[in-house]
């Protein structure tokens, strides 16, 4: 958890306290597909080939054109504090396919961000996990755990929902999912950046060990991807034989 802990404080001090000009990635995109789109561009802002950029946008809709080829274009474009650079690439968005679709949109949010900080004068912050968020809220993916793995009753189950969505509510955090399979309960949620994740789920699970005591005051989270019922089975194992 203290890595979470770290993440909220360098965000705070790069905005110095403040999330005016702070984006959010909405989408779920792959973490390994966005470290490629970023080294990518990376690369072509070193190059700054501008030109070929524009000769090469009206290609963006040619089928005979290779997934890589319309990917150097997308990243280009994105690059260019352009209007006609943004629209085009928001034009491929509507009716881009896999395995472009997200490429594009990570093309799109950069364009934007470049764009604003052109008009606006001023740096923009975007943040981009693999979970996504909404606004300037992150989507994390959390699991519960009971103590002494005891599978969770239907009376348990009830007050993690009804605790947790109460305790939510209070930091303007939304709850999106919840399931439960034996003595484990998942969730995907949205929590506003400016609170502690920790501080958020230690009141959460406190106020359900009220009722009984029945879950384990740690947990797991993630930004990173959604995990199933079966990898965090796996993940718990191998824990256990480490220790």
């Amino acid at each position: 958890m203290e890595e979470y802990e770290s993440l909220y404080e360098k965000i705070r001090e790069i905005l110095g306290g403040s999330p005016g000009n702070l984006k959010v990635l909405e989408q779920q995109i792959d973490m390994d597909l966005q470290m490629e789109y970023y080294e990518c561009s990376r690369k072509i802002r070193e190059e700054k080939d501008e030109a070929w950029a524009m000769e090469h946008m009206q290609y963006l809709e040619e089928p005979g054109y290779s997934v890589d080829v319309k990917k150097e274009i997308l990243a280009r474009l994105a690059s260019m504090a352009k209007v006609e650079c943004y629209r085009a690439i928001e034009s491929f968005l509507d009716s881009a396919g896999n395995p472009l679709r997200n490429w594009a949109v990570l093309s799109l949010n950069e364009s934007r961000m470049v764009l604003e900080s052109k008009i606006l004068d001023e740096n923009q912050v975007f943040i981009s996990t693999g979970l996504g968020g909404k606004d300037e809220k992150l989507r994390y993916f959390v699991v519960l755990m009971t103590r002494s793995r005891v599978d969770l009753s239907e009376t348990h189950q009830m007050v993690i929902k009804n605790e947790f969505e109460y305790i939510l509510k209070k930091f303007d955090a939304e709850l999106e999912e919840l399931h439960f399979s034996g003595s484990l309960a998942t969730m995907l949620m949205l929590l506003p950046m400016q609170y502690s994740l920790k501080s958020v789920f230690r009141e959460a699970i406190d106020e359900c060990n009220r009722y009984g005591d029945f879950l384990n005051d740690d947990f797991i989270v993630t930004n990173v991807r959604v995990l199933s019922f079966q990898e965090i089975e796996e993940f718990l194992e191998g824990r256990n034989d480490k220790d």
